[in-house]
């Protein structure tokens, strides 16, 4: 595993996603309201449009495309039901937000 550096818990308010970039891999954080930041990749497994430019209502993520909808901390699909984002490892330390992109779960 190799976990690199995002932000900081900062950059990320309870409520918001944001997309980031880091060495070449690309991640969308998201902190849902009540829970700890999550990591899923950055597009929607339909048409590969960017998650980031969709809605967070602080629960659901919503593709902007088409209205996919998802719940980011299991990457399970709502709306359609048989879909999954990918998940990344995730942690905070020293108020830190670390990913390791290359381990899916």
């Amino acid at each position: 595993m190799a976990f690199r550096k995002i932000c900081g818990l900062d950059d990320l308010w309870e409520g918001e996603m944001k997309a980031f970039e880091i060495d070449g891999d690309d991640v969308l954080l998201v902190y849902p309201e009540g829970g700890e930041v999550v990591s899923v990749q950055p597009y929607c497994p339909h048409q590969e449009v960017l998650l980031g430019e969709g809605d967070f209502d602080g629960k659901v993520l919503v593709c902007r495309a088409h209205q996919w909808q998802f719940d980011p901390v299991s990457g399970k699909g709502i709306n359609p039901d048989d879909c999954q984002l990918k998940r990344y490892r995730t942690k905070i330390e020293n108020d830190d937000v670390y990913v390791d992109s290359e381990d899916e779960y």
